[in-house]
């Protein structure tokens, strides 16, 4: 989409160390250029399962409002957070004033994919802009998907908390499996449902996915999908059925034996 707006994506990897994933302020400084017009935040990361402190998204808008940036924060995962309570969010460290266009669904959170309805929360300058938009494209979300979102907003917390819970016992499971081998290198993910990892011995994600639906009838994403950063690393999804997740993580475990 960027790229047909005629943008230049610039992507800045996460750093991976023994504390897990993190992100560096400094790195993303560096790549910013007179060009620049905005800074993309994900977080809770799909793929990784990062999820910002307030600390660094402090960092992160101090360096927007230094050079004059906007922010588009996606946290479209932010209540899948094995934390306290939702995932941190810039909403936590903006004032009014700054320039952050909010980006969120209810695709992840409530498990309405299909419905494909979401929201934009931004300053009130771009009210118009987006009025715009959605007049000349969708022309507005169908009535019957509004009482739908507008349920699952007035309902739905019992359904997310069980979908939460659900979702970390789920990660402990393949965490557990895939440690045990010996071979899978990965930080336990904090956010979103996605596990991120290496396995040794490995270093073309995307042929070893084909090898692993061909082999085990296992089904991942390969890193590469991702962008840089992204050749050794494979993408599991955990939000399934807890004996569907244990039968899959022992194939993957049996499958790293021949690697």
């Amino acid at each position: 989409a960027a790229g047909v707006a005629g943008a230049v994506p610039v992507p800045v990897t996460l750093d991976e160390s023994g504390n897990g994933w993190s992100c560096d302020v400094d790195k993303i400084a560096s790549a910013i250029t007179p060009r620049t017009k905005l800074l993309f935040i994900n977080t809770p990361s799909n793929p990784t399962g990062w999820t910002a402190d307030r600390e660094t998204l402090q960092a992160i808008l101090d360096l927007a409002r230094a050079k004059g940036l906007w922010i588009i924060a996606d946290e479209i995962y932010s209540l899948f957070h094995y934390g306290h309570g939702r995932a941190p969010s810039f909403l936590d460290v903006a004032t009014p004033e700054d320039r952050i266009l909010f980006v969120n669904s209810f695709s992840k959170n409530w498990a309405m994919t299909g419905w494909r309805v979401g929201w934009i929360k931004t300053h009130p300058a771009l009210q118009q802009v987006f009025e715009n938009l959605i007049q000349y494209s969708t022309s507005g979300v169908a009535q019957f998907m509004q009482r739908g979102a507008v349920a699952a907003l007035d309902e739905g917390d019992g359904f997310i908390a069980e979908q939460v819970e659900r979702a970390h016992a789920a990660r402990d499971l393949v965490c557990g499996i895939l440690g045990e081998t010996g071979k899978a290198r990965f930080t336990v993910p904090q956010g979103a449902f996605y596990l991120f990892f290496r396995v040794d011995g490995l270093t073309d994600s995307r042929k070893a996915a084909f090898d692993i639906v061909d082999n085990a009838n296992v089904g991942l994403a390969p890193g590469t999908a991702f962008g840089p950063g992204g050749e050794a690393f494979l993408r599991l999804c955990f939000h399934r059925r807890l004996d569907q997740l244990d039968e899959a993580a022992h194939r993957l475990a049996k499958w790293m034996k021949t690697v």
